[in-house]
């Protein structure tokens, strides 16, 4: 092992043995002049030489084999201390054993001059130690003037780790202290740096303009969100935030792997706990399809999936390119589950029906769909043709080859539509609700479960505002916020999947589950964070630009409609709506009614004919709203609320 100080090699391993070494000869005889100076006794030479002779031999013997040397100095810990124990221990045995076979007299005097060189040698061992870190913490803090001072947050090991491990890397970083909520811990010191309490705002200030510090790091997401004033302050003064989990290495030493603070960070909430022994049950040795799988709600279900172990997982998408990356990255993580990648399209009623008659699927994830609001509401036919045409396919696919379980993945822009995409996954849930409700009444043969789940945005999903707004930034802005009002709800991918996957095994099917999104975030004060996490500044590096609401959107989104309310399961992220009933026979009758007018690319009369259906569908922003006023006053199918 070797000290160094940057690139610069300060003391090789071999060296450390050798001081180690001559230091504890220096003892022996320090103390053996001592004792004959301070009692008066005459110098005997020849005793001396011989003394020093077993002590060069015992002090370079024991030092080695001990391995006193090969700890790294600036990492010292107890444990290589207590090698350095050792090897004096050894050392004054061996003096001892050989004292009673040369000497005529053993007794209280020379017991103590053994006994005395040991705690001499020790203490001069470890206060060479502690000289050397002291002055290897002074080097670098002198040749550290353009690094970058950090307080950590937390006093607790892996902090303590991290700080250890900042002190001896050669890393852009000076830690200059740790910051705590515990008041009682603001009068220590830990490896001699001070501990910062934070209490009010003013602690805050104090504390930051003290050590002129400008970054914070954090041992884990959860220490992050957890203290929201912290973040708050950081984002507002231009604090930098960086994230420094705790990894294991191959050789048994611990390491870190410092990262920015992402957006994802700061909205993430606790993590999500699910019945793992119900969806094992559930999902091990089974066959299971997802539509939509190249997608990203697609592929994390996939991903979730593998986990378990199912018998067989068919990838069922349309796009090759996509289909080919999740294909190959499932393979090489998951190489115990068997996959079978399929191209083909929802709307393909042939192709639906070969591969489900073939694989004979227990379980249907339908994640397939369209989902962009500004592009649907150009192509209304085309979201009518996948989002409705594709779940009715696949869902009456599922009935005629006994599908167990029909899970339909919708969304919150299903609640009082204002877009055609929106509109597009009610009627989808409208029609999965009439054929789970036949199938019970008997009214249709059948076995299958339909369950269809419904949440908001998820962070990081293809056409999330989040990518964008990174893009926007990269590009050097502006950031183009629709409105400045416009609230949206958030979910992680993964998140909202496990939450599909446990809403799959409640209740009994027929059911329409709602999942905790939290609370709703503006957007743009997710710019605003966005802007700040990238070290930038808000109308001096990057420009937010208001462009007004696009067409189909609105300012808020809702998880319920208006006729469901809703009530608790077993998971409390997760709520059961109540649904409302429909008749099979005459929502089948529309559906194929409005998939005939798609057919014709009739843009206006294929919404025109969506909006008799639901009148909850009201057009914002959009070229339809003229259509709202020719909705007639009695709406073509009937509802009638379930008590479930």
């Amino acid at each position: 092992m070797k000290l160094r100080i940057g690139k610069i090699e300060i003391l090789s391993s071999y060296l450390i043995w050798v001081v180690d070494s001559c230091i504890s000869i220096t003892s022996t005889l320090f103390i053996y002049l001592l004792f004959s100076y301070t009692l008066g006794v005459d110098i005997d030479t020849s005793l001396m030489r011989n003394m020093t002779i077993l002590s060069i031999v015992t002090s370079f013997l024991y030092t080695r084999l001990c391995k006193t040397h090969q700890g790294i100095i600036r990492h010292t810990t107890v444990a290589e201390l207590t090698r350095l124990v050792y090897a004096m221990f050894l050392k004054s045995i061996t003096f001892l054993i050989l004292a009673y076979i040369t000497l005529d007299y053993v007794g209280r005097f020379i017991y103590t001059l053994i006994f005395a060189d040991f705690i001499c040698a020790l203490f001069l061992q470890m206060f060479m130690r502690t000289l050397i870190v002291n002055f290897y913490i002074h080097i670098v803090h002198f040749t550290s003037k353009d690094k970058e001072k950090v307080f950590i947050y937390g006093t607790s090991q892996a902090a303590v780790s991290l700080a250890k491990y900042l002190r001896g890397e050669d890393l852009q970083y000076e830690v200059k202290g740790f910051l705590t909520r515990n008041k009682a811990e603001s009068s220590l010191r830990i490896m001699g740096y001070p501990i910062f309490y934070l209490g009010e705002k003013k602690d805050f200030e104090k504390s930051f303009k003290q050590s002129k510090v400008e970054t914070i790091l954090f041992i884990n997401a959860d220490d992050l969100h957890g203290d929201e004033n912290l973040t708050a302050y950081s984002l507002e003064h231009d604090i930098a935030m960086r994230i420094a989990p705790m990894v294991e290495t191959g050789d048994n030493t611990t390491s870190f792997q410092l990262r920015n603070v992402q957006i994802e960070d700061l909205l993430g909430r606790d993590e999500i706990v699910v019945n793992m022994s119900k969806l094992k049950e559930g999902l091990t040795n089974r066959i299971i399809m997802v539509t939509g799988a190249a997608g990203s709600i697609g592929s994390e279900i996939c991903r979730q999936l593998c986990q378990f172990q199912p018998q067989l997982l068919i990838l069922f998408d349309f796009s090759e390119t996509a289909m080919y990356e999740i294909n190959m990255e499932l393979r090489n993580h998951f190489p115990d589950v068997p996959i079978q990648a399929i191209i083909g399209d929802v709307r393909d009623r042939n192709r639906v029906e070969s591969q489900v008659k073939r694989y004979r699927p227990h379980i249907i994830f339908h994640a397939a769909a369209y989902k962009h609001v500004p592009l649907m509401e150009e192509h209304p036919c085309e979201a009518v043709h996948t989002n409705i045409g594709g779940t009715q396919i696949v869902a009456e696919t599922a009935i005629r080859y006994d599908v167990e379980k029909f899970i339909m993945i919708s969304t919150d822009k299903a609640v009082r539509p204002s877009n055609v995409m929106g509109a597009t996954k009610r009627l989808a849930e409208m029609y999965i609700q009439s054929l789970g409700t036949a199938i019970k009444e008997n009214k249709i043969p059948g076995k299958t479960s339909f369950v269809t789940t419904r949440f908001g945005n998820v962070l990081g999903s293809n056409g999330s505002v989040i990518p964008l707004f990174r893009k926007q930034i990269e590009a050097g802005g502006p950031i183009t916020v629709t409105h400045p009002d416009i609230i949206r709800y958030f979910m992680t991918i993964p998140e909202a999947c496990r939450l599909v996957l446990e809403a799959a095994f409640l209740g009994e099917g027929n059911d329409i589950f709602i999942f905790d999104m939290g609370k709703p975030i503006r957007i743009v004060d997710l710019a605003k964070k966005m802007i700040s996490l990238s070290g930038l500044r808000k109308d001096i590096d990057i420009q937010i630009k208001y462009t007004g609401l696009r067409p189909g959107e609105k300012l808020y989104e809702e998880l319920l409609y208006k006729r469901e309310c809703t009530m608790p399961t077993d998971n409390p992220k997760i709520f059961r709506a109540q649904t409302i009933r429909l008749e099979y026979n005459q929502i089948r009758e529309h559906v194929d009614h409005l998939l005939s007018t798609a057919y014709t690319y009739n843009k206006l009369e294929t919404v025109r004919y969506m909006k008799l259906i639901d009148p909850e569908f009201v057009s914002q922003s959009s070229i339809y709203e003229s259509l709202d006023a020719e909705k007639k006053d009695v709406p073509l199918i009937e509802k009638k609320t379930i008590n479930n």
